[in-house]
C-alpha cells in the first residue's frame, strides 16, 4: 500500500527496508485506490525484526488487454509493443503502447526497475504487470518484478476503435479550461488546486470536452483532448486562458463550448478506454436540434 509523509509532518524518515509501528495514520481513497498518510499527530516506533513481504503483491493472472478493467490488480500479458514514444521524465525508462488480438493498453516501464529494453514490433511474454486506471483509461506499469521473455512469434493486434453518431447533449462537469497535475506522468485534474496523489501543485492548464452523444439508443461518454477541443469549439488554449482571465473565472470557457456543440450532430471514431471513447477524429453531420428537447435530453442522463 502507498504511503504519503508530509513535510509540514516533522516526521523521522523512514528508511527502505527497515520495520516501523505506526500508529494514528489517515486512510485515503482515490477512484477504488488505498493509501495510507503520515502528519503530525503520527507517532514512528522502529522494530528490530524482519516481516516478509510478497515481492508481487499478489498472484498475476492471465488476461487479454480488453479484459483489463480493474486498477491495482497484477496481470500477465502475451502482446506486441505497437508503439513507443518519448518518455517525459527521465523516471521513466519506456512508455508506449501493448496490443494483442483484443485490443491496446498504455505501459510504462520504469528506470528503476531495471528491466530489459522493449523493442517496437517485438512480442513478449509480460509477467507481473500492475493495471493503473485514471478518468477510465486503465493502463499497465512494468516494475522491478516483471518477467520479459521475448517470444520469436508474430501477433495480430486488434483494432479497438468504435464509431458513434449522434447528438451531443451534454457538456459534463470538469470541461473546459483545466489544471493538470505536473508531476512526472501524472495528468490528474486538480481540485481547487490540489492533485490527489501529490497534493497542492502548481497545475498547467489544458482544454478539453467530456461530452454525451446520444445515437438514438444509448448514450456515449467521449473525452475531446485538447487538439480536438480546439478544432470542435474553435478555440484554441491561449484564447481560453485569455477568456477565463477576463472574466476571472474559468467557467466561461465551457459555457461558451455548450453554446456552440449542444445539440449539433456528430460523428466520432476512436478507441474505448473504460465508459469513454477517446476521439481521436469526428466531423460535424447537422447543426443544432431543438434546443428544448436537447436540453430534456441531457438533464434526463
Amino acid at each position: 500500500m502507498k504511503f504519503t509523509a508530509w513535510a509540514t509532518s516533522d516526521l523521522p524518515e523512514l528508511d527502505e527496508g527497515g520495520t516501523y509501528r505506526l500508529e494514528n495514520l489517515v486512510t485515503d481513497e482515490y477512484e477504488g485506490r488505498f493509501s495510507v498518510k503520515l502528519n503530525r499527530t503520527t507517532s514512528i516506533d522502529e522494530v528490530d525484526e524482519e516481516i516478509d513481504v510478497p515481492e508481487s503483491g499478489g498472484t498475476s493472472e492471465e488476461r487479454e488487454i480488453t479484459e483489463i478493467d480493474t486498477p491495482e490488480e497484477w496481470v500477465d500479458l502475451t502482446a506486441k509493443v505497437s508503439q513507443l514514444w518519448e518518455p517525459r521524465s527521465e523516471s521513466i525508462a519506456q512508455v508506449g503502447l501493448l496490443g494483442d488480438p483484443s485490443g491496446t493498453i498504455k505501459f510504462t516501464k520504469w528506470a528503476t526497475s531495471d528491466l530489459p529494453e522493449l523493442d517496437e514490433g517485438g512480442v513478449y511474454r509480460l509477467e507481473n504487470l500492475v493495471t493503473d486506471e485514471y478518468e477510465g483509461r486503465f493502463s499497465v506499469k512494468l516494475n522491478r518484478t516483471t518477467g520479459i521473455e521475448e517470444l520469436d512469434e508474430e501477433l495480430e493486434v486488434g483494432d479497438d476503435a468504435i464509431a458513434v453518431e449522434g447528438a451531443l447533449v451534454d457538456i459534463q462537469r470538469g470541461s473546459g479550461l483545466i489544471k493538470r497535475c505536473p508531476e512526472d506522468d501524472c495528468t490528474r485534474v486538480l481540485q481547487n488546486g490540489r492533485c490527489s496523489e501529490h497534493g497542492e501543485v502548481e497545475g498547467e492548464f489544458d482544454l478539453r470536452v467530456k461530452a454525451v452523444i446520444d445515437d438514438g439508443n444509448e448514450v456515449h461518454e467521449t473525452i475531446f483532448n485538447q487538439e480536438a477541443t480546439e478544432e470542435l469549439a474553435g478555440i484554441d488554449l491561449d484564447e481560453a486562458k485569455e477568456m477565463a482571465m477576463d472574466a476571472l473565472d474559468t467557467t466561461v470557457v465551457a459555457d461558451e463550448i455548450r453554446d456552440d456543440v449542444l445539440g449539433s450532430y456528430y460523428r466520432v471514431e476512436g478507441p474505448t478506454l473504460g465508459r469513454y471513447v477517446l476521439a481521436n477524429e469526428f466531423e460535424v453531420l447537422g447543426g443544432p436540434a431543438d434546443a428544448e428537447e436537447t436540453l430534456i435530453k441531457a438533464r434526463s442522463l
